[in-house]
This record gives structure tokens, sequence and C-alpha cells, in this order.
């Protein structure tokens, strides 16, 4: 199908020579093109400009089918990007929701056979079937709030057959949905209760059975580890990326949720593509960033849902850093893929503009998947995942009018969903 939006209040992140990302003050810009055109054909973008140059463009679409938007008073954005994500879990934990409203910490529910220890057991017993329905729906959730790619960890398994199962929904998610996934083997999420006083050897399991079944079936874009206090330590997170890169997978982890974990350096020594969560960034993790490949990433949906503290965003930019937002979409510590609400967020805790909440959420969560040859601005050539959005006056009201969907139309893989 080929669609010409018309009438475009805003065309919002245009780029004419694409980056990788954008970082330090460079966020504060997002370049825009006022009464715009947007002309998509096979799927990608093929034309765009100010609707008084419409009819220098008309030879991409003169003598061809097409569907006309007029998008009068509405806003063009390119699909939100959201980078890190467990939204394939087996079921709810709103019983801990209580508990922590009753004043228990997230390492206490874990000590209490809670948390990811929790989602693993009834992991065990679900069917893929009814795991790949529940995750279609969710996916089905977040792509009406904006979102157009999205990584998927396993995780919740623990066990060489339910990570595998994990992994094998999130390849036919693939298959189904039209959104873009990558996806991730996270077999260290947690050490199982097995594995107690053990888990030199647990890493041993996912290095030496788990990670070559998963290269052998091509289940894994990534590889991740739970590198925090009570969690997986330095060392393990270390031998767990070197073997990733054996596999050819390369790492994409948990970082300094809890503590100053030494995480972030391992990510940065390892080259992992992203270090995730951050709540404990300093000097030196900031240093260990800088000219790095490494994206810096903040999942703020889980801060806000445990009563954390927020990773310290504004120093990061501030430093020359680029950052990303994720959702973090999982049923312990962030039940919401709404990224609408991480953008809004990005401004109301984290402080930061609303443009570089809009580059936070795009073309740097995008190059968190490797995908900003392809996602995150508006750009010719690149895949055509975009919404319109429903009759808004500025760029502003996105994150400061939150709570709303203000998307009217999804448009993915150049096709109206």
């Amino acid at each position: 199908m080929s669609v010409l939006i018309e009438n475009i209040k805003k065309l919002v992140q245009v780029e004419k020579t694409p980056a990788k990302f954008v970082a330090g003050d460079d966020m504060t810009r997002v370049q825009s093109i006022d009464d715009a055109y947007l002309f998509i054909e096979d799927g990608k973008i093929a034309a765009f400009g100010k609707m008084s140059e419409v009819s220098d463009s008309s030879f991409f679409w003169d003598g061809k089918e097409f569907e006309v938007i007029d998008a009068t008073g509405k806003m063009v954005f390119p699909s939100f990007v959201d980078s890190h994500t467990h939204l394939v879990y087996p079921a709810s934990r709103e019983i801990e929701y209580v508990d922590k409203i009753k004043g228990l910490s997230y390492e206490e529910i874990a000590k209490r056979g809670g948390g990811i220890l929790n989602s693993a057991k009834k992991m065990q017993s679900i069917s893929e079937e009814v795991l790949l329905s529940d995750a279609l729906k969710r996916l089905d959730e977040i792509a009406a709030h904006g979102t157009g790619a999205v990584e998927i960890k396993s995780g919740y398994g623990l066990t060489f057959d339910s990570e595998l199962k994990m992994l094998r929904v999130i390849k036919k998610l693939k298959q189904l949905s039209p959104l873009t996934i990558k996806s991730t083997f996270l077999g260290a999420h947690a050490v199982p209760v097995e594995f107690k006083g053990r888990q030199s050897e647990y890493v041993d399991l996912v290095i030496n059975e788990m990670l070559p079944q998963v290269a052998l079936e091509g289940l894994a874009d990534y590889i991740d580890v739970f590198c925090d206090k009570g969690f997986f330590t330095v060392e393990d997170t270390e031998r767990i990326l070197a073997a990733g890169l054996q596999f050819g997978l390369q790492g994409k982890i948990h970082a300094n949720e809890l503590d100053f974990s030494g995480g972030v350096q391992a990510g940065v020594k390892y080259n992992a593509l992203s270090v995730d969560h951050l709540e404990f960034v300093g000097e030196a993790e900031i240093e260990a960033l800088k000219n790095s490949g490494t994206m810096p990433t903040i999942l703020p949906g889980a801060a806000f849902f445990l009563g954390m503290r927020y990773a310290p965003a504004r120093q990061m930019i501030d430093a020359g850093l680029p950052v990303a937002m994720a959702s973090d979409f999982n049923p312990g510590s962030s039940p919401s893929g709404n990224m609408q609400f991480i953008l809004s967020m990005a401004s109301i805790a984290y402080k930061l503009l609303p443009e570089e909440a809009i580059n936070a959420t795009t073309i740097n969560t995008a190059y968190a998947m490797d995908l900003s040859d392809q996602l995150g601005s508006i750009a010719v050539g690149k895949k055509a995942n975009v919404f319109i959005t429903k009759e808004i006056p500025t760029i502003e009201y996105m994150p400061y009018y939150y709570g709303v969907n203000k998307v009217d139309t999804i448009i993915l893989n150049g096709e109206i969903i």
C-alpha cells in the first residue's frame, strides 16, 4: 500500500542525513516541518516536505494507486522504539504490588520467593500457545499507544526448557506481529532456588547448556545479565558477556538499579549495546560511558513503580552522553508498556526538555536495538513506522498532557493498522 499524508500540522523528527544517535546538547534539537506532507511506498518513507512544495514530488505517486490521509491539525511522529521489555510473561503479580504498598522492598520480596522467581515458577507450567496469545494482546496494546518496535527478553524461565520456551514464543511473535521485534536471552535474570549457594554453577548452566542451544536455534539477537546487588556479580557478568560474544550475541545488560554494581563498566568493557536501569550512576560510570558505543538506557516506569531514586539523566546529558528511555514492561516492577507515559516521565521526573524526551524514546532507543538505520526518525529509505496524533497544539503537548492516548492513526511497515 502507498499512503500520502497531507496537511500535516507538524512533521516531527525529520532527518536528511540520518544519525546513529544524538548526545549532549544535540538532544535539545528535533527537526520538524510545519504544514507538511509524507509519502510512503513499499513500506518505506519515500518523500516528505512542505505542502507548498508537494507538486515537486508528485512524480512519486502520479499514475499510482495510493490512499490519502488528511492530517489537518494533527502531527506525525516516528513510532516509539521500546528497547527494554519483558512482555512475555505467564501471569500478573498484583499481590506483590500490595506487599510493596505495605512497605516490603524489591529485594525483600525476592528473598521470599517472589519477584522473578515467582514468574519463573509459573512459567514452567504454562503452554507456549497461551504465552503467545497473551503476548500478542500486549503488543497490540503498546502499538495503540505509538510503539512500532520492541525488544523482548527471556528471563522468566531460569531452566533450560523454560528459557527456550520463552525465546521460541518471541520468535513466533516476530513472525506474527507487525511490530519490529528484537529478542534477548536473559538466562541470568535471577539465581533459581535450587542453585542457592551455588551461583557459579548456575552461570555454568547458562553458558554451557542454554547459550549453545539458543544460538543453534537462532533464538536471540542479544544476551543479557542482571548485574546488581543480590543478583549476578561483575565476574559472572563478564563470563556471560564473553561467552555471548563467542556465539555472536552482543550484550544488553541490566546494571546499577539497586547499587553501584560495576555493571556499567562491565558493559562498556564488553562493548554492550546498552546498559539499562542506571539508578546508581556517578562520575566513574559517566567517564566509562564517554566515547563508548554503549547506550545508557533509563527505565522510568520501574523507578516510578518501585519508588526508587531516579537515574541522573540531566547529569548524564550535561556531561555529553546520549540517553535512551524505555518502558521495562514487566509484571513485577513496571506493568505498563505505554511509551507516551515514558515520554511524560522523561520531562516530569527527569527534567528533560520535550525535545530531549523525544530523542530519548525514538532515535536513541533505536540505536539501543541496533535499528537506527531503519527506525527512530523520519528519513527517506527508513521503515515507515509512524503515528498520526489527534489534533494537538504543540509538540510540548505530548509529554505535558499525560494519561491520555494522543495517537489517532498507526502506520507500521507502511500499512495502516
